[in-house]
């Protein structure tokens, strides 16, 4: 199985507000660099679709690394929130409704195809491809704007 590393993160203008994403997958010496923006939406939203749309990039099953400076995603898969919210019927410990649950059930979707794991990086540290990543997603919501004009 190939092993593939994958670098991503999210940013808003505004919570909520225009917000960018960006993913780099590398594999064998090969780089695939994506991104995108939605006009409204909260920066957890965009750090949980950046690794939908990397994985969703892989044409087989394959071994991810998935580097994200994001607990709220890092810690819901090592930590095992996630099992929790299926078994108490997407609700938190403290019986509240999870949020984002449409794109909690599409990486779960996602992760299924493949043997993933979660390392959190800390942002803003100077590791070089979470920083690229996080100039993919300010860029995007940069072009979010041009477009809207």
């Amino acid at each position: 199985m190939k092993t593939v590393t994958i670098y991503t993160d999210g940013a808003c203008s505004g919570n909520p507000g225009i917000g960018g994403w960006g993913a780099i997958l590398t594999y064998n010496g090969k780089e695939k660099v994506i991104s995108g923006y939605d006009k409204e939406t909260t920066n957890n939203r965009m750090e949980v679709f950046a690794i939908i749309a990397a994985l969703r990039c892989l044409k087989e099953p394959c071994h991810c690394l998935i580097y994200s400076d994001s607990a709220y995603v890092t810690e819901t898969f090592n930590q095992g929130w996630l099992d929790g919210w299926q078994k108490n019927n997407w609700r938190t410990a403290g019986k509240k409704p999870v949020k984002n649950v449409d794109l909690w059930q599409a990486l779960i979707i996602e992760i299924a195809k493949h043997n993933v794991e979660f390392i959190k990086v800390k942002g803003h540290a100077n590791v070089e491809l979470n920083e690229r990543c996080d100039q993919l997603a300010r860029k995007a919501i940069d072009d979010c704007r041009l477009y809207k004009e």
